[in-house]
This record gives C-alpha cells, sequence and structure tokens, in this order.
C-alpha cells in the first residue's frame, strides 16, 4: 500500500506537476512532504498529515519551511530551525 501511494506521488510529480505552474509556498514542496510523511508515520498517518498540508498550502497562508516533524500532527511544524537538515539550516542561517 505504502509503495502504490508514493508510486502515485511520484507519478504527480514527474508528469502533471510539470504542466502546472509552481505554486507550492512550503519547503519542502507538498508532495515531497506527502511522500515523507507516509515513509516516516506509514500510510494512514502519513496520507492524513500529507492531505493537512496540502490544505494549509493556499494563497492566504505565508508558507515557509516546513518539514515533516517527528510526532504525527496536522498542524504546521512550530520549530523548523530545530529539523537536522542541511538545506533548511542554510535557509536559517543565510536569513541572519
Amino acid at each position: 500500500m505504502k509503495k502504490l501511494l508514493i508510486g502515485m506521488i511520484h507519478f504527480y510529480q514527474k508528469f502533471i506537476s510539470p504542466v502546472l505552474p509552481p505554486s507550492c509556498r512550503y519547503y519542502p514542496t507538498c508532495s515531497t512532504y506527502f511522500i515523507d510523511a507516509v515513509k516516516k508515520h506509514g500510510v494512514i498517518l502519513g496520507f492524513i498529515m500529507g492531505k493537512a498540508r496540502i490544505l494549509r498550502c493556499n494563497p492566504f497562508v505565508r508558507g515557509g519551511v516546513d518539514p515533516v516533524p517527528d510526532n504525527f500532527t496536522i498542524f504546521r511544524n512550530p520549530h523548523p530551525e530545530d529539523y537536522e537538515d542541511e538545506i533548511i539550516a542554510q535557509k536559517f542561517h543565510n536569513k541572519e
């Protein structure tokens, strides 16, 4: 089930997303977040987290860095600067 869901997201990333204008307000993108959430929290919780993230990605939200948290939540990660990822760390250190 996990492979099927991730495969559908990869299909979207490869064939559908390139045709559409870039619109994701977050880093990592919503589709990458969805895949990471499914890998980290399993199919059911990852699916819920991914859908919640897609609903948060709209013109009324500022966006920004929002990695998949270690604990299940449908809300934005409150402290993305604590996330140990080189790219995310560089984004925070370049702003200062």
